[in-house]
């Protein structure tokens, strides 16, 4: 419930272009108080008591955000339809972006630790053996789907996933653009690996918190984990993600200087399709 639970707020409503990928933006920011509860269910069976606290501080932080953290968005989005339009889409500009993303996550991650701080002290020991329970069957579905196969398979694979987070936001992809794509797959080989391990060590501190739930270290502890999650990677955790970043980056300035004219109107329309849902958004004009 908690990995889902921060996953769920830090990127859904933490990151702009998590949401863009709606096609009714205003309907799925407005629901999502609707819709972070059903996916907690995957990791926790919560008590009446529980589900109204969640609802309830769940509409509080969509407010708490829509009104403080959402423009900002916007002027990063404004920055980045310029740096379409001046054809500056570098890699130093691209650091600068996924800084400033990951600093407003950051800000989200602050804001909902109380919550959940709250929140996950008050589970009991049965809901806490669910979580272990869930975290296990989580990990082992996640092993076979994405270690468990040839590593020829898992590229493929990722190569599809690409290609098709990209097709909304440049169109048919050309075939030198599918190359680029392919070999960008390539280069990160068998990153899953890491990515799963890290996924399950952070699932077990979380664990290890829990069975101090009680204690006053309990909430330093929850905001390392969810504010602080880099300080908890392993050395090959943290070797895998900076490649993953790096390569994710010289993949976009490729394509980018790859891309045809109508490619190019084709990203700015859409870029401008996000900023304009965003600023019409009801909590934006109250």
């Amino acid at each position: 419930m908690p990995a889902r639970l921060s996953k769920a707020l830090l990127v859904a409503i933490g990151f702009a272009l998590a949401l863009a990928a709606c096609s009714r933006i205003d309907l799925a920011y407005r629901n999502l108080d609707r819709l972070v509860p059903w996916s907690l269910g995957d990791y926790l069976d919560m008590n009446r008591e529980q589900k109204a606290m969640l609802d309830d501080r769940l509409r509080e932080h969509l407010a708490w955000h829509c009104k403080t953290q959402l423009p900002g968005y916007l002027d990063w989005l404004d920055r980045v339809r310029g740096m379409v339009a001046d054809d500056q889409v570098t890699d130093q500009a691209l650091q600068q972006r996924t800084q400033e993303a990951r600093e407003a996550i950051g800000r989200v991650a602050e804001e909902i630790t109380p919550s959940v701080t709250e929140l996950l002290r008050g589970m009991s020991d049965t809901q806490v053996a669910e979580m272990r329970d869930a975290f296990r069957d989580d990990i082992s579905e996640r092993q076979k789907q994405y270690v468990d196969t040839p590593l020829a398979k898992q590229i493929a694979r990722r190569t599809e996933r690409m290609e098709k987070r990209l097709t909304p936001w440049l169109g048919e992809l050309t075939p030198v653009q599918k190359q680029r794509v392919q070999a960008w797959s390539q280069a990160l080989g068998d990153q899953n690996r890491e990515w799963i391990a890290n996924r399950a060590h952070w699932q077990q501190q979380l664990l290890l918190a829990m069975n101090q739930r009680n204690d006053a270290s309990f909430e330093p502890r929850l905001a390392t984990l969810l504010q602080r999650k880099e300080s908890l990677w392993t050395p090959a955790y943290r070797a895998a993600f900076q490649n993953t970043e790096r390569q994710a980056r010289s993949l976009l300035v490729d394509l980018v200087q790859q891309s045809t004219p109508q490619q190019r109107r084709f990203l700015q329309d859409r870029l401008a399709k996000v900023r304009t849902d965003f600023s019409e958004l009801k909590c934006l004009r109250g």
